[in-house]
């Protein structure tokens, strides 16, 4: 089974299970893939963490695909240019592109295919064209003027013809398709080994041709950022060369004879789990599934999860056996009352008073250069950009179980092609998870050299009674861990099969701040689609909450697969009509 954000990804992922290849294999060509079919949403320059299930090692593990500042990225780089906030567009918000490792990694560890097999969808696509979504579209649009006035190596990318490319028509990009043609070249020339190849390939994309041509067009070109400034960038060759993915154990909470597995606090994900610790007081069966008590325990709970975020969660000594022991629950659950909270209100684990960075006023933005008002500038944020120009959390992400019970949940993300102008000679842009640093000292998120971002990016795996089950995630940015976890929890309490509880009424709160730029907040907003029942969205007004009804189908893009007794399930997304889950 594949099940992912776009056809054409769980398309080759299962044209890849047919050929023999296991759901590494499958995983790792179909991530390739929605680098081409949604490259609004993900690129080679950007990130992908992963989970994985391994039968020949029987235990779960994270992959993490997510590179680090650069050396020379330092808080006071970046204040003697003005800035409190690192831009949302531009080279000066670059990390490690980590992604082509994280695939590697996984791929050199528990797959079986060459580096060319795998590579070879991605480049027949890149070549010869992906149908045109509307949401590439709209994005492409949204950016013209950036493109045209400031991005001139983006324009000749992404505006063929010099025109925005129409829903529908095909788009290709062919100085990608020859990047890749020159990695499996190279790699090819190397060795003669499927393990040298993809050694080749990554000291290739790392050290050689692509480190190099990074790093000269960090160094020695500038470009107008959301700041509203013209900057450089930060990456070297060095931080190229000094980066590598990495394997680790994850992070895990029992819950109802289920066992969610999730990355480390380097990322938003342990934020799922402490929702699981607090909810896990609460009587979910009873209140019945989306009635107002239920959304109303669910959505206070993620708003004192989400403040531990904020005040705990970084790329540094994180404590999470404090965050999730069930003194500290007992504790916070009390804070769980009748209204709605307006309040951000981190927990203090094991006595060690929290520290929360100096926000911008709700509903404002950062007084970075060139920047006033709540609105923020063109492609910056998260990167999914709706006709009527709203900006909403998205990315992209694959499940793969194949028919040895090997399981993957990933989630790439970066690089999307409105973050950063194009690498002419490489057909990509570098990403610009550095925007989710903070510029103040002393904070677990405080930028700091050499370090991961708080990555919002948040795959998902989980055992049942000891056994692995369920692989599952979804774009959505800070709404990853809330819809992820509203998927859960319809189908261990309202006792859905996978596709209800996807297709299930979907909604998350805003309350918390945003971990992008410019870093806004809505305290007490709850985003519901309008699927809700009308009496239980007036309920939860008069609780308080601030209620803003959404589109019937507009929140969340979960997908989903399952070893479940003696059959496989898989389940995909149908907002959007791009989501799609294959098997056989």
């Amino acid at each position: 089974m594949v099940a992912s954000t776009h056809w054409l990804a769980s398309a080759t992922g299962m044209g890849v299970l047919e050929r023999g290849g296991n759901a590494f294999d499958a995983a790792v060509a179909a991530g390739f893939v929605l680098q081409i079919a949604e490259p609004h949403l993900n690129g080679p320059g950007g990130e992908v963490p992963i989970l994985l299930w391994s039968e020949a090692d029987q235990k779960v593990s994270v992959v993490c695909g997510q590179g680090v500042a650069p050396a020379a990225a330092t808080i006071e780089r970046y204040t003697e240019l003005g800035l409190d906030v690192v831009p949302g567009t531009g080279l000066l918000a670059a990390t490690v592109p980590g992604a082509f490792g994280g695939w590697m990694l996984m791929l050199e560890r528990w797959g079986t295919w060459s580096l060319a097999d795998v590579l070879a969808p991605a480049i027949h696509y890149a070549e010869h064209g992906v149908p045109v979504l509307d949401r590439i579209a709209a994005t492409i649009e949204s950016v013209e003027g950036l493109f045209n006035d400031d991005w001139p190596t983006s324009a000749a990318t992404w505006l063929p013809g010099g025109n925005v490319p129409a829903p529908g028509s095909k788009l290709a990009n062919p100085v990608l398709a020859a990047t890749y043609r020159r990695l499996v070249a190279e790699a090819t020339a190397a060795s003669s080994t499927r393990e040298g190849q993809l050694e080749a390939a990554r000291k290739a994309w790392y050290e050689g041709f692509v480190a190099q041509a990074v790093a000269e067009f960090s160094a020695k070109t500038a470009w107008r950022d959301s700041s509203g400034e013209v900057h450089g960038g930060l990456l070297t060759g060095d931080d190229l060369a000094g980066w590598s993915a990495t394997v680790e154990e994850p992070l895990t909470y029992d819950y109802h004879g289920h066992t969610v597995c999730k990355t480390g606090a380097w990322g938003q994900g342990p934020v799922f789990l402490q929702q699981l610790a607090l909810l896990s007081g609460f009587d979910l069966d009873a209140m019945g599934h989306l009635s107002a008590d239920y959304v109303h325990a669910v959505t206070e709970a993620a708003k004192l999860a989400f403040a531990d975020r904020e005040a705990w969660y970084g790329d540094t000594d994180v404590p999470m056996s404090g965050l999730l022991s069930e003194a500290y629950n007992v504790e916070r659950r009390r804070l769980i009352g009748a209204e709605a909270s307006l309040e951000l209100r981190p927990g203090a684990p094991g006595g060690r008073a929290p520290r929360l960075p100096d926000f911008p006023e709700p509903g404002t933005a950062s007084n970075a250069p060139g920047i006033s008002g709540a609105r923020s500038p063109q492609g910056v944020g998260e990167p999914t950009v709706a006709r009527n120009g709203a900006v909403k959390g998205d990315t992209c992400h694959v499940d793969v179980v194949d028919r040895f019970g090997n399981m993957v949940s990933a989630t790439p993300s970066g690089g999307w092609l409105q973050s950063s102008p194009t690498i002419p000679e490489l057909g990509f842009c570098l990403g610009t998870r550095a925007q989710m640093f903070w510029l103040q000292d002393g904070l677990p998120a405080s930028l700091r050299p050499g370090t991961r971002p708080r990555t919002t990016l948040s795959p998902s795996f989980a055992l049942r009674d000891g056994r692995p089950w369920l692989a599952f995630g979804t774009p959505g940015g800070d709404q990853q861990d809330q819809w992820s976890l509203n998927f859960f929890l319809s189908v261990v309490h309202g006792k859905l099969n996978l596709q209800e509880a996807v297709d299930a009424p979907m909604f998350h709160s805003e309350h918390f701040p945003s971990s992008f730029f410019p870093r806004g907040s809505r305290p007490g907003v709850l985003h519901a689609e309008n699927r809700v029942d009308a009496g239980v969205l007036a309920e939860l007004r008069r609780r308080g909450h601030e209620v803003e009804e959404q589109g019937p189908w507009s929140l969340g893009r979960l997908s989903a697969v399952a070893r479940d007794g003696a059959f496989l399930k898989a389940a995909a997304n149908p907002r959007g009509a791009q989501g799609y889950a294959a098997g056989r």
